[in-house]
């Protein structure tokens, strides 16, 4: 491991101000990405920030009806919430279905969707890797892909972003609170996270010293019927190959709105806006639960690879997308 210096900031502002003016610099919260790759040599920071304590540890409710996460609330803490566990049952759900025990006790709200891919060439340093060593390559491509992107790749990365509970927020609107060096902004979740293009180095669309404050929840009705379904190699401790985040409104067997996002597909949490508009005003069947996977699954591009690829993903996220429906529409809220 690199040696690195470590600072400890008096509040967020000066903890901004100090990773803004070293490249070289990150923040540590929980630790529970970041340490690994540290000891891999994937990060090698010349400063560590910690943030422990400059942000909110409470989840408040807004004027609204909605809820404000604090990004230092525990991954553990966030999913055993009551009123999270009532209004928006995927995502306690999405955080269940993530890591260990121990590691939602470490995890923070801020830290988690931030995670970096777990791509083996990416956490491989004697791999090339354009994410991780821009310009590079991308050993993936013609490599081992089982676990790779079918939407929004680009010759230049073929990785996919890891958080389950990212998944959720993208499927529940929200919104983040971010606070740089000298301003303070609001993001859609949805667009916090970057398709590779020709830069996937970049994440976010975070500038580097911005760091989240919170993660705002709005009121939505609907979310009360939700639900989140993993498919994975184990059944514990292991990234998905692919997941669905769902919710919906029901009227008199017809889906009057829906609000759906993949996960293990894409280099960000894929939201899948032709889903949602090929459900409205559907009837709650199988088949338009079908077509509603067909429509946004147009533009899939499976890959190739040593272990055959992983074209098998789009008929295995249309079954999770018709069971997490089916779910979800075959009982009245």
């Amino acid at each position: 491991m690199k040696p690195f210096a470590y600072h400890t900031p008096i509040d967020a502002r000066t903890a901004a101000r100090t990773v803004a003016s070293d490249p070289k610099a990150v923040f540590l919260a929980g630790g529970t990405n970041l340490v690994d790759h540290l000891k891999l040599g994937v990060a090698e920071p010349d400063l560590l920030v910690d943030i422990t304590g400059l942000t909110s540890e409470e989840i408040t409710e807004d004027d609204h009806g909605g809820l404000r996460i604090g990004a230092a609330v525990r991954n553990s803490d966030l999913a055993a919430d009551h009123r999270v566990r009532e209004r928006y049952p995927v995502l306690a759900q999405a955080l269940l279905n993530g890591a260990s025990g121990q590691l939602r006790n470490m995890a923070t709200t801020g830290g988690n969707p931030l995670q970096r891919t777990r791509c083996v060439y990416f956490q491989d340093v004697t791999t090339p890797c354009n994410k991780r060593d821009p310009g590079s390559g991308c050993a993936a491509l013609g490599g081992y892909t089982r676990y790779h992107a079918i939407l929004g790749a680009s010759e230049h990365c073929v990785a996919t972003h890891p958080s389950d509970m990212a998944v959720a927020l993208a499927a529940l609107d929200a919104q983040v609170r971010v606070l740089g060096p000298d301003r303070e902004r609001t993001i859609p979740f949805v667009a916090l996270h970057r398709l590779p293009g020709e830069h996937p180095e970049r994440d976010t669309v975070l500038d580097h010293g911005e760091l989240i404050l919170s993660i705002d929840l709005p009121p939505l009705p609907l979310a009360a019927r939700s639900a989140y379904r993993k498919v994975r190699d184990r059944a514990s401790y292991a990234f998905a190959l692919v997941s669905v985040a769902a919710a919906v409104e029901m009227d008199d067997g017809v889906v009057r709105d829906a609000r759906i996002a993949f996960g293990g597909v894409a280099h960000k949490p894929w939201r899948a806006h032709r889903a949602e508009r090929a459900l409205r005003g559907a009837p709650a069947t199988d088949d338009s639960y079908r077509a509603a996977a067909r429509a946004e699954l147009a533009d899939a591009r499976p890959l190739g690879g040593l272990d055959g690829g992983n074209a098998f993903k789009v008929p295995m996220l249309t079954g999770a997308l018709v069971s997490t429906l089916r779910e979800l529409t075959g009982k009245e809220a």
